[in-house]
């Protein structure tokens, strides 16, 4: 089996070790665990693909389906891959390049859900936007406590380059943005004491320590969605 969460940026695949059907992609391997490769693609190298896949969520997956009918919305991938992973009662964020959305399982059923792709719009590639722009490295970013009151990418943005412009370093401007960022996340998921985290925010040092000002964070990683394809 061969899986697929295509998402706006970055694409997650996940297949069975047996398959190895993406070995022009081993650039992008990522691990091997319980028999199966892991992967994360650029998006746009999604056209390079010559097979189609078992199962897929995510932006434009229906296009690289086998059968249409093995399509699955991402909330329920989300929440099939949390109860794979946890099998608890909990709060499930996924944080995206250009939305986010959590769900939440109680008493061994879907309570409450909420997908944003408005105003939390281009989060995620906007971070990789700016890092480029000013060379800054991820590993580089501290917790500030400081953080831009921001309501999406674009205004923060803003925000970023008016300090910038007044002698801050971009750093310490692009750690306020992302604080702002990891507020709104916590908002938006209604301030629960904790969150368990999906995507690739978990491998954000700086996102993680600003969204623990606020609550516990357990980061799942970025093949969630994907665990859930794999659920049977």
């Amino acid at each position: 089996m061969i899986v697929l969460d295509a998402g706006t940026t970055w694409s997650k695949i996940v297949e069975n070790s047996n398959e190895n059907k993406m070995k022009k992609f081993s650039s992008y391997f990522i691990k091997c665990e319980n028999g199966f490769n892991y992967y994360v693609i650029p998006s746009n190298n999604l056209k390079d693909i010559d097979f189609k896949f078992d199962k897929a969520t995510g932006h434009m997956s229906k296009l690289m389906l086998n059968s249409e009918k093995n399509y699955e919305n991402e909330v329920i991938s989300l929440i099939e891959g949390f109860r794979k992973k946890i099998n608890t009662d909990g709060l499930i964020l996924d944080m995206g390049s250009r939305d986010s959305k959590w769900a939440l399982y109680k008493n061994d059923k879907f309570k409450d859900l909420d997908w944003n792709n408005s105003c939390s719009s281009s989060t995620g590639a906007t971070i990789e936007m700016l890092l480029k722009f000013y060379s800054v490295n991820v590993k580089d970013l501290e917790f500030n406590i400081e953080k831009y009151v921001i309501t999406c990418g674009i205004f923060g943005l803003e925000k970023i380059m008016d300090d910038i412009a007044k002698g801050s370093d971009a750093k310490t401007a692009i750690s306020k943005f992302i604080h702002g960022i990891a507020f709104n996340a916590w908002n938006f998921a209604k301030k629960p004491d904790k969150i368990y985290l999906s995507g690739g925010f978990c491998e954000n040092g700086c996102f993680l320590k600003s969204l623990s000002n606020y609550c516990e964070v357990i980061p799942l990683g970025r093949f969630l969605l994907c665990e859930g394809l794999l659920k049977n």
